[in-house]
């Protein structure tokens, strides 16, 4: 280095760009320098409501199956949409009132006061099946769609697509637990006593809300703060999404991927309660048998492919967005389904269903649910909270009411299962003409609106050990 060179330059001392937390981390995705703890406490949370989900998940297939059966349950979506048509615009309400984490904590902690209640009426003899299955579906897509948001708001979109398959890990995994803690417990504890458990974990989780945000705004300037302790605009969810056709698509794209899904489960529930039945003929003796033969079989179910997810997710989903990004990685899904669908389109039996419908979900809830969120990067605080609440609840559910008809209908014709899985292949086909479009909406927004985040991270950005930097450039 000459003179000039040596009076122009500044000579950094060695600064450890991560800590060795983030190092660790930095296996499973680009964690970078001040994003270790904040993306771990995310992941925590996520693993905490996943877990006590599919507590609740497992004894909802026990109550709606042993007291309505594969039809019944199918049918009671319907109810589901219809609730969310209230719902929604409530959520949008409070949504303008509060911050946001008073609104994510107290829609969480008001849900866990609601299992206090099914726990009472379960105890005093009521038939609460349908009832249950109609709130599960519910809290399922509200309180986890309005975590999502959460990180959404947190992050910027670049920071988004490397953390949000770390955050994924952490629903994968509580996914897991929770499904096998349910089949374990689901003997010993029965019912009520997983209710009690998921309770816990939700007011558990309303903590680390609080936790996390403190400790996300603590980083942030003035003008940042400022704004984490806004309400949000007066806009609803509904009219956020008939204006903006990015969302009106991503809208498309969640009621085909119900439909498919729900088609699947429906077809699985017919075999599983079949089976019950050939085991435990005698529907009044043997109720209590036939309850036993479902959880178990729904516990061990959703802990396969909960595994099979989280094995997914913590070693393919940030590679796979690295490589071909979250627009890329929307046509995972659609592609195994039109495998899956078109071998039970020939062989219908249940341990053949039970291992594709394992690898549909481990693939949907893991690389499928990550694309699915990182979508709302690119997008206004306002369609992250309100018009993501609306397309995960309602459109959702909505899907969940189309796929209804279907079943009512072929059920009236004599619909062998064979035909369900050829309606599912026909919607497939739609699902991936959506997923091109969006993947194509998605690439079009990162370059008009370039990460508000890229230049704030330059310029706070810490020196590598030893570095130089010149004058001039600062």
């Amino acid at each position: 280095m000459n003179a000039l060179e040596s009076l122009t330059t500044i000579r950094f001392p060695a600064v450890s760009p991560r800590s060795r937390l983030e190092g660790l981390l930095s296996h499973f995705a680009d964690v970078r320098a001040g994003e270790g703890v904040g993306v771990l406490l995310m992941a925590l949370n996520l693993f905490l409501l996943l877990g006590a989900y599919y507590m609740l998940k497992t004894v909802r297939e026990v109550l709606i199956l042993s007291q309505g059966g594969a039809e019944v349950k199918s049918y009671s979506s319907a109810g589901q949409a219809a609730l969310l048509l209230l719902v929604v615009p409530l959520f949008g309400a409070i949504a303008s009132r509060v911050n946001r984490v008073r609104l994510v904590t107290g829609v969480t902690l008001f849900f866990a006061s609601n299992l206090v209640i099914f726990i009472v009426l379960g105890k005093l003899g009521f038939r609460e099946g349908v009832a249950f299955f109609l709130w599960v579906g519910i809290f399922n897509v509200l309180v986890i769609a309005q975590l999502w948001a959460f990180a959404n708001d947190l992050y910027t979109q670049k920071q988004g697509e490397r953390l949000f398959p770390l955050v994924g890990v952490g629903g994968s995994l509580g996914a897991w637990l929770g499904a096998v803690a349910a089949a374990r417990a689901i003997r010993p504890a029965g019912p009520y006593g997983l209710m009690v458990a998921a309770a816990l974990l939700l007011m558990c989780c309303a903590a680390m809300t609080v936790w996390i945000d403190r400790q996300h705004v603590r980083r942030q300037d003035g003008q940042t703060r400022q704004e984490a302790h806004k309400p949000l605009s007066k806009e609803g969810g509904f009219q956020l999404i008939f204006r903006d056709r990015y969302l009106l698509s991503i809208a498309g794209l969640v009621v085909l991927l119900n439909i498919v899904n729900t088609s699947g489960e429906f077809m699985l529930s017919k075999l599983v309660v079949g089976e019950a039945a050939r085991a435990f003929p005698n529907a009044v003796t043997m109720a209590a048998d036939r309850q036993r033969y479902i959880g178990e079989f729904y516990g061990s179910y959703f802990s396969w492919f909960n595994i099979a997810g989280l094995v997914l997710q913590t070693f393919f989903v940030s590679r796979i967005f690295k490589a071909i990004g979250p627009g890329g990685a929307l046509f995972v899904g659609p592609s195994i389904s039109l495998v899956g669908y078109s071998v039970i389109l020939v062989a219908p039996l249940l341990p053949l269903v039970r291992v594709l419908k394992i690898i549909d979900n481990s693939s949907d809830y893991s690389i499928q649910s990550t694309a699915g969120q990182a979508l709302f990067l690119p997008t206004s605080r306002e369609a992250k909270y309100k018009a993501k609440a609306a397309i995960d609840a309602f459109f959702k559910r909505f899907g969940d009411v189309l796929y209804a008809g279907v079943v009512y209908a072929g059920t009236a014709m004599g619909f062998a299962l064979s035909a369900f899985a050829a309606v599912n292949l026909a919607l497939t086909v739609g699902w991936i003409c959506i997923a091109a479009v969006l993947a194509r909406e998605y690439k079009r927004r990162s370059k008009v609106h370039p990460d508000p985040g890229a230049s704030e991270a330059r310029k706070n950005a810490v020196p590598v050990a030893g570095s130089t930097v010149p004058i001039s450039s600062i």
